[in-house]
């Protein structure tokens, strides 16, 4: 299974880049973007962007990773409690 997730780009360095998401940055490959700006938002995979999006999309898709996030959280959370023996806390 491949996982890409939306950055932001902040700053271009030919084909490096720095993009952030929340507030970390981190360095990718803008090689396989056309004409990739500061401000774009794009699909990051293994440290290569893959593709452009627009911010509504990157959005979308990082409320959808968001309520992924919680719900494993929640499951996580209650197969400890069973394996403890005690409640899920609150």
């Amino acid at each position: 299974m491949c996982l890409a997730v939306p950055l932001m780009i902040k700053e271009i360095n030919e084909n490096e880049a720095v993009a952030e998401r929340e507030g970390v940055s981190r360095k990718i490959r803008v090689d396989f973007i056309k004409e990739p700006k500061v401000g774009d938002y794009v699909m990051v995979h293994a440290g290569f962007a893959i593709e452009k999006v627009s911010a509504e999309q990157a959005m979308e898709d990082l409320a959808a990773a968001a309520e992924v996030e919680q719900v494993l959280k929640e499951m996580y959370e209650e197969e400890m409690a069973k394996r403890s023996g005690g409640e899920k806390s609150a």
